[in-house]
Parts: structure tokens; sequence; C-alpha cells
């Protein structure tokens, strides 16, 4: 390590403490919670360097944000946000989520033309020479307005102060997935989860282990989830929504197993094809049962930024 955070390439972005209901605060910010990937941006005259929270580099994934470096006006920095696709002015998560598990270059530059991805910005990590994660939030935010010069590519994340609920209440009306409330005096911990940043969302949505699918003529009929509990996997039920052809491929591929992995904490199931603890989905869904099942649940996606062992049961005891 140089110690010199830019050529380093290795920082992981703050992390987002669960979600709570709305509340109005002269203290706290409120942003719209993105349904994107969140990802740091490495900018600087050489180019741009794109690294998802496994510090993955993600440039040659989203060609078309490869000139994002063009629109800082300092010779470096580093920037925190996500990369999000529109549809109907709406983020569609799964589209991004698709183009984040592509690698043929070819379907790459296609999809780039066709529905390209923006990096929308709300955070600045690192200026010229020197961190700035011990400055507040609120000096942070208007060096990120001096920063940037917006474009379809590269936009930044608006804040309104106080009306929390008012805003969380317009997520709900346009169907969005909610809002973020941060501390204007909030420094920057990479890495680290407080309560500072909360979520204040109208779905929840969970990472989960996926434990093996049921089949259906060619496709998936449904997916059997869990989550981390010390050293064991529990089951946390199953979900049909939402599971594309690409995810059910991915599953395909992935390394079969027998049922005796999963039987001790796992309710029986007939015919179901189980994998080895690889992947990892989000579902999203209303709220949990009074016996810790998901009501609603629909499968959003299988993510590459995320491991299996980080996948841990904290929202519901069994």
């Amino acid at each position: 390590m140089s110690g010199d955070w830019f050529l380093d390439k290795n920082i992981s972005p703050m992390l987002i403490a669960e979600n709570q209901p709305p509340f109005d605060s002269p203290d706290h910010v409120y942003e719209l919670k993105w349904d994107g990937i969140r990802c740091l941006a490495y900018l600087d005259s050489s180019g741009t360097d794109l690294r998802n929270k496994r510090n993955k580099c993600l440039s040659a994934t989203y060609p078309e944000l490869s000139g994002i470096h063009k629109q800082v006006n300092h010779h470096r920095c580093i920037l925190d946000g996500e990369l999000i696709s529109l549809k109907n002015g709406k983020p569609d998560f799964h589209e991004v989520q698709r183009r984040s598990l592509m690698s043929n270059p070819f379907k790459i530059s296609l999809a780039a033309k066709k529905q390209p991805v923006s990096f929308m910005a709300y955070d600045v990590l690192y200026i010229g020479n020197e961190s700035v994660t011990s400055r507040p939030l609120t000096w942070r935010a208007d060096a990120l307005s001096e920063l940037v010069s917006e474009s379809v590519s590269l936009a930044l994340s608006r804040r309104i102060d106080h009306d929390g609920v008012a805003l969380f209440e317009a997520t709900k009306a346009q169907g969005l997935e909610g809002i973020i409330a941060k501390r204007k005096d909030s420094l920057y911990f990479p890495g680290k989860r407080t309560k500072d940043w909360v979520k204040i969302k109208n779905l929840i949505d969970e990472d989960f282990i996926i434990c093996g699918y049921y089949r259906k003529a060619s496709s998936v009929a449904s997916v059997i989830i869990g989550s981390r509990v010390g050293s064991k996997i529990a089951c946390q039920g199953h979900v049909a929504l939402g599971v594309s052809q690409h995810d059910f491929k991915l599953m395909e591929r992935c390394e079969k197993v027998n049922a005796d992995l999963y039987y001790v904490d796992f309710p029986h199931f007939d015919g179901v094809v189980w994998l080895a603890p690889r992947l990892v989905c989000t579902v999203k869904y209303m709220e949990r049962t009074t016996n810790g099942g998901l009501r609603q649940p629909t499968f959003k996606g299988i993510r590459t930024d995320k491991l299996p062992q980080e996948c841990v049961l904290t929202c519901y005891q069994v």
C-alpha cells in the first residue's frame, strides 16, 4: 500500500444503516434512494476507473462512462455514487444488473448504445492529493457540486433539507424505492455502517444465498433462498416472481450439491436442484411475517458485488 488512496484504489464505500420509518429533521438532508449498483469512480486526466463494493473494476462493462473524468475540474478525485439505468424516467435495476453480468465486449457495446448507464454521484472522498472524508457532509456536497459539470453520463444526486416525510410520500406516489436520510455533519467512514445514514424504503430489499431451485419445463419455477446464522444456512423461503432467463442460466451453471448440505435447517422439498452456496441474489418484499417469512417476495436479480458469507440473518431471528 502506498498510502495514497487514489493510487491504491482499495477503498470500500461507506454503508447505510437498516430501514426505519420516515421522519423530518433539521439535522438531516434527504435524497432519493437510487435503485442501482454502488460504485466508486476514480477520475483523473488519464481516464476513468470504476470499482464496485468488492473493488472489482467495472470500466470495461460500462464503456459509455469512459469519458466522465473529463467532467471534473480537478486533476484527480474519487466520487461515491451509483450506476443507474433509467427507463421511462425511473431507475431500472434489472437493466443495470443485467449489464453487470455481461462479459462479451460486442454485446456490452450494443447494450451501452441501446440503454446507456449513468453514474449518479452523491459524495466525494478525495480531491487532488488528499482525503476529504473527515470533512462534514455539507462541505463535501458543496465541493462535489463545484467539481462536476453534469451530463447524462455523470450527474449529481439532489438533496432537500428537513422534509423527509414529504419526499418519502412523493417516492411512494411515483413507485420509487424510497429515500436516504443523512446527517448534515456526518463524516465519511469507508467500509463502515453508521446510523448517520439510514434507509427509508417503500419496499424492503435483502440479499440472500441462492440454495437451489425448482424446475418447470426449461425455466425456474421457484428459487430457494437462505441466510447465514452462525456457521449454518437457515432457510428463508422461496421466491418465484421476477426470475429471468439470464438468472436461470447462471444458476444452471452453478455447482450442484446433495440435499444433505441443507437438510438439517431446511424444510423438506421435492424435486429441487440444490446448488453450492456461491450465488447471491436480492429479493424485495413488503415485510416479514410473524414467523419470519417474506410477504410478497419478488426476485430482483443476482449480484456479483457481495459474497455469500455476507448474507447474515439480522432483521429476523429464528
